[in-house]
């Protein structure tokens, strides 16, 4: 991890004090809540998350609609949408963050290493969705190590759904 990573996740701490988030991670594999959950103070901030890894946990832990991952596979922006918007009704947070994408060395469903979904959601009091972006990523890693490459691809997933969350706060 990156110490831009880490300056990212204390920030992230900080400005959320008072709020919930939650995560939903696919090519992250944990990463994305292993690095907020490294700060002091997370556990203020920090609902939990779910690493839905698998494409059938998307739809089965996340609510993800099975016709969107059998039309499209797990890798496109309303998949990255509904993980969050699942993962926040689930847990209970003003926040849902989630990743989905391809970190290599293969493509999956049509999609090359480094194709990268990330959503943020807001919620009000009632549970509504008030705000949402997605955000589609393609990353080059700049190495031809495909162990190398995966690990770029996840920690800049990391970093951007971390930039995307701070643009709500």
């Amino acid at each position: 991890m990156t110490t831009d990573i880490d300056s990212l996740a204390v920030t992230v701490v900080v400005a959320m004090q008072g709020r919930w988030v939650a995560t939903a991670e696919s090519v992250t594999g944990g990463q994305l809540g292993a690095t907020i959950t490294a700060i002091p103070g997370a556990s203020k901030i920090y609902r939990g998350g779910v690493i839905s890894y698998a494409t059938d946990l998307k739809a089965s832990l996340l609510g993800v609609s099975t016709s969107l991952l059998a039309e499209g596979g797990a890798v496109q922006a309303q998949v990255a949408l509904e993980m969050a918007t699942g993962v926040a009704e689930k847990l209970n947070a003003e926040f849902g963050l989630a990743v989905t994408g391809v970190a290599g060395p293969d493509s999956q469903d049509g999609h090359l290493p480094g194709t990268v979904f990330v959503a943020c959601v807001q919620r009000d009091e009632s549970g509504s969705v008030i705000d949402s972006v997605v955000d589609e990523l393609h990353l080059f890693p700049e190495t031809d190590d495909p162990t190398d490459a995966r690990a770029q691809v996840r920690e800049e997933t990391v970093a951007a759904a971390l930039e995307l969350l701070l643009t709500f706060l």
